[in-house]
């Protein structure tokens, strides 16, 4: 018997749209320079971006039933993170089960594998994350399973947890620590804000970035 498993806990609405406001970059490195998903996961277009709460699966390369099953059972909001098995010769996902997606109010799609119908995808706006594109078709035969902790581009992706996604990248952010992240993500950004008032009035990257000590303890030698 395979028992379909409902994400235990989303985080709030309130933190939700806290962390949304910034980059995966920004995240990653304000927490610590953890959970950022391998660069090998790309978007389908630049322009797209995605944060929400993991319904996460766990599926049998080049088959698509169980992402199949996610999209009938995830809620509003909510981004699909399959497992596959870092398998790029497939196309699990294409146009028809975007739209599928979009009618459900589905946030967006990770997946360690290959989608299709590129274009289409584009044109529908709906957020893609992908290993490859291929358009090579999957069967439908391997019950897997929901809602359990998975690995996806090099991370523990846990049900709940937070994805990020845009033009640079993917992060997670683990499920009870969305709101501290979000006010250290917003510490970094203060600080760079000021890194870029200071050059604007002259300062130099060495003077802001306090290298004049590492330098010196590194024994540089300037001749110019």
């Amino acid at each position: 018997m395979v028992h379909i498993k409902d994400i235990p806990e989303r985080p709030s609405k309130e933190d939700l749209a806290a962390i949304a406001k910034f980059s995966p970059a920004t995240i990653h490195e304000a927490q610590g320079r953890r959970g950022a998903l391998s660069s090998r996961l790309k978007p389908v277009d630049y322009r797209m971006k995605l944060c929400g709460p993991a319904f996460t699966v766990k599926s049998s390369p080049r088959d698509n039933i169980m992402l199949q099953l996610a999209i009938n059972y995830a809620k509003p909001g909510d981004i699909i993170v399959v497992s596959a098995g870092e398998y790029e010769e497939a196309g699990s996902f294409g146009d028809v089960l975007a739209n599928a997606c979009l009618a459900k109010g589905i946030g967006g799609l990770v997946t360690d594998t290959g989608v299709r119908d590129t274009l289409q995808l584009r044109e529908l706006g709906f957020p893609v994350f992908s290993l490859s594109t291929c358009i090579k078709g999957t069967v439908k035969e391997t019950i897997g399973t929901t809602n359990d902790s998975i690995i996806v581009g090099g991370e523990i992706i846990n049900p709940g947890d937070v994805i990020v996604g845009d033009a640079d990248g993917l992060v997670v952010v683990r499920r009870n620590e969305v709101a501290e992240a979000a006010k250290l993500s917003q510490a970094r950004e203060d600080a760079e804000a000021g890194f870029i008032e200071a050059y604007k009035a002259g300062a130099s990257v060495i003077e802001v970035s306090k290298l004049e000590p590492v330098l010196k303890a590194k024994g540089l030698i300037v001749d110019i």
